[in-house]
C-alpha cells in the first residue's frame, strides 16, 4: 500500500494521497486500507517515516563504513554529501513530500528528531576518523547536518545545473567548517 502511495505521490503530488486513490492504486478495498492507513495524514506520516528511516539507515551504513575502512574517507564531506544527494535523487517521493505543504506538526517533530539522529551519526563518523573529540563536536555535527540539509533541499528544488553547483558549494562550505572544527579541537 505504501508503494502504491509513493507512486501516486511521485506521479501526481501529495494531493493524490487520498484513501480512495491509494486503495485503488494498491488494488485493495478502502476498508482494508483503513485498517492500516485510516486517512491522508496517516498515509503521509507512514511515507515520511519510511523516508526518514532510510536516511538514518544510510547514515548508519556510512558510519559503519568509516569504522571498517577509514582509508576510503579522505574526503568525508564529499563522501557524505554525495551519498545524501544520491538519496535525494533516488527518492523523488521524499522530495515531493518534504518540499510540499504536507508537513504537519508531527512530521516537523519527526524531521527534527531525524536531523538529531543524523547529527549523531555524523559525530560518530568524525570520531571514527579521528576528527575531533571535543565537547563541541556534537553541536558542530548538528550544525553541519542543518546546513547540508538546507542546501540539499534548495539544490533539489532547482534545475540540474543549479543542483550540481549548489552541492559543490555546500561541500566547499562544509569543508571549511570542518577545518575550523578540527582547528578548534
Amino acid at each position: 500500500m505504501l508503494d502504491a502511495a509513493e507512486e501516486l505521490l511521485v506521479a501526481e503530488g501529495p494531493g493524490a494521497l487520498t484513501t480512495t486513490r491509494v486503495a485503488s492504486a494498491a488494488g485493495v478495498s478502502v476498508g482494508s486500507l483503513y485498517q492500516y492507513l485510516p486517512d491522508k495524514e496517516a498515509i503521509v506520516e507512514a511515507l515520511a517515516g519510511r523516508y526518514l528511516a532510510e536516511f538514518e539507515g544510510l547514515m548508519e551504513a556510512l558510519a559503519d563504513d568509516a569504522s571498517a575502512a577509514p582509508e576510503r574517507w579522505t574526503d568525508p564531506v564529499g563522501r557524505l554529501l554525495d551519498a545524501f544527494a544520491q538519496r535525494y535523487r533516488d527518492r523523488p517521493g521524499y522530495r515531493a513530500l518534504w518540499f510540499g505543504r504536507e508537513l504537519t506538526p508531527g512530521l516537523r517533530a519527526a524531521d527534527r528528531d531525524n536531523k538529531a539522529a543524523l547529527a549523531g551519526g555524523l559525530e560518530r563518523v568524525l570520531r571514527m576518523l579521528g576528527i575531533g573529540d571535543g565537547a563541541g563536536l556534537a553541536t558542530a555535527a548538528h550544525a553541519g547536518v542543518l546546513v547540508a540539509d538546507a542546501l540539499l533541499q534548495e539544490a533539489f528544488r532547482s534545475d540540474s545545473r543549479v543542483e550540481a553547483a549548489l552541492i559543490e558549494e555546500a561541500k566547499r562550505m562544509l569543508r571549511l567548517y570542518l577545518a575550523d572544527v578540527i582547528a578548534r579541537g
